[in-house]
This record gives C-alpha cells, structure tokens and sequence, in this order.
C-alpha cells in the first residue's frame, strides 16, 4: 500500500522559515517535534515541563538558524541544541548534593538490598523500582556524564550517534562513560552502606 502523505522538503522548508513564512516555521516545528520530546523525555527529570523545554529548543533553534551552514544534517543541528539545552537546564538546578538511604522508598530499598546479593531476577513491580532507583543515583551525576550513560548503557547508542548528537569525540564520550560508571558503583556502594550503619 503506498504511503499517501508527501515526504517533508526540508530543504524548502528552511528556506521559507528564513524568508520569515509562519506556516512554514509551524511545518517544521511539527516535523521535528518527535525528536525534540524524545530527546527531552530521555535526558530531563520528571520535575521539568517538557513541554516548556521543548519550547525553549525552538525558540533556540529559530533564533539561531541563521548559524546553520548545512555542513551536518538539520537533524543532528536541532539534536545538538536540544541536547546542549537539557544539560543547562540539569545544571541549573539546585539538586541534593547526596542520596540517603532514608530517602529511598520501601521497594528502592528491597531492590538495592536484592541487587546487592546477587539475586538478579526481578519481577516486574520490582523492576519499575530498581529503574526508579537508577534515575535517582543518576540524578546524583553531572549532567555529562549522567548524559552519556543515559544514551550509551539505557539507550543503547553508539559512540557515533552520541558524537553526532552532542558534539563530543568518541575518546572523550569513553572516557566519561568509565568514569561515570565508577561514580555510580561508588554512590551504589555508599547508599548500601548506609543500610548498615
């Protein structure tokens, strides 16, 4: 069955935004919102409008795209701000500077006390706290480098995609991943020691 919708003229589209068309900006804000929200969605704490962010991307990415020379595709452009934009907004926010074991919840702290005697099947309760006990000990990262876990481990991304997405080169975005993992185990360890004390 042949698909019926025309394929986006991106190309065009830019070139009528440039010339100041508003239904052409609404055209690619529409175009590109999918990427937008997913990126936002996958790199932003629950407590952040997303849709508030995303807005602020546009606003990014039409006042600037005059800057876009072509020299990477539209997408990966937009993908860098949106990128560069939910990492200011996690460092500017004010987060605790630690996680106390006393701030878990029940299942948090069934989940962490199972992992860490090896039991590695989880039922599927269990595994919306153990996610929910990894976004906050990632909560407890820089913004880089929970940034660079999130699309390398959770997203399962190459070093390429994330390259081409944060502007960052592929020794760089390993070295982080490495130390980022290590920060974590540490913070995991302190956490379950907190148990016992």
């Amino acid at each position: 069955m042949a698909d019926d919708t025309p394929e986006f003229d991106l190309p065009g589209c830019l070139q009528r935004v440039r010339a100041q068309d508003q239904a052409a900006a609404r055209e690619l804000v529409e175009h590109l919102y999918p990427q937008v929200i997913r990126i936002v969605r996958s790199h932003l704490p629950r407590r952040v409008q997303e849709e508030d962010l995303a807005q602020d991307i546009f606003l990014k990415m039409f006042t600037r795209i005059d800057q876009y020379q072509g020299n990477v595709p539209f997408t990966h452009w937009v993908s860098r701000i949106a990128v560069t934009t939910c990492i200011d907004q996690l460092r500017a926010q004010k987060r605790r500077p630690e996680l106390r074991w006393a701030d878990l919840s029940e299942q948090e702290t069934e989940m962490l006390d199972k992992s860490m005697h090896g039991s590695g099947e989880y039922a599927p309760d269990e595994s919306v706290a153990a996610r929910e006990l990894l976004q906050r000990l990632l909560g407890q990262l820089k913004p880089e480098d929970r940034l660079v876990l999130q699309l390398l481990d959770l997203e399962q991304r190459s070093v390429a995609e994330i390259s081409a997405s944060t502007g960052w080169n592929g020794p760089l975005i390993k070295v982080r991943a490495f130390r980022a993992r290590r920060k974590l185990q540490k913070l995991f360890k302190e956490l379950k020691e907190q148990e016992h004390s």
